[in-house]
C-alpha cells in the first residue's frame, strides 16, 4: 500500500525536525565537510552527531564518502539548500509580522488605547 503524499511530506518534515540536523544542513550548504569540522562547528558529543548524521543519510538528504579515516558529508542535492532558504524567508516574514504587532501593542499601551 502506497503512503499518501501528505503523509510522506509529514514524515519528511519530521525527519528535519531536530536542531542538530538543521544545523548540519545549514553548514553543508557551504560545501562538503568532514565530520571533525561539523563537530567543531556544532559542539555536541560525537555520538549525538553520529546519530543525527545517520538519520540524514538514511533519508537520502546527505551523502557520505570515506577517504582513509575521514568521512566527508555533503548535501545530496541543491533542493535542500533551497528549502532552507525558503524556511528562512518564511521565518523572517513571520517574525517581522510579530514585530509589527508588538510595536502596535506598545503604542496602544503608551496612548492608553484599548485594542
Amino acid at each position: 500500500m502506497q503512503v499518501p503524499l501528505y503523509q510522506a511530506k509529514a514524515e519528511f518534515f519530521r525527519m528535519l525536525g531536530h536542531p542538530v540536523r538543521i544545523r548540519v544542513l545549514e553548514l553543508l550548504q557551504g560545501g562538503p565537510m568532514p565530520v571533525r569540522e561539523l563537530l567543531a562547528a556544532i559542539e555536541i558529543e560525537p555520538s549525538n552527531l553520529s546519530q543525527q548524521l545517520a538519520v540524514l543519510r538514511r533519508s537520502g538528504i546527505v551523502t557520505a564518502t570515506r577517504s582513509s579515516s575521514t568521512v566527508v558529508y555533503e548535501l545530496a542535492g541543491g533542493d535542500v539548500a533551497e528549502l532552507l532558504r525558503a524556511a528562512r524567508r518564511i521565518l523572517t516574514e513571520l517574525l517581522a509580522g510579530q514585530e509589527d504587532l508588538l510595536a502596535e501593542l506598545r503604542q496602544s499601551e503608551m496612548t492608553g488605547d484599548i485594542a
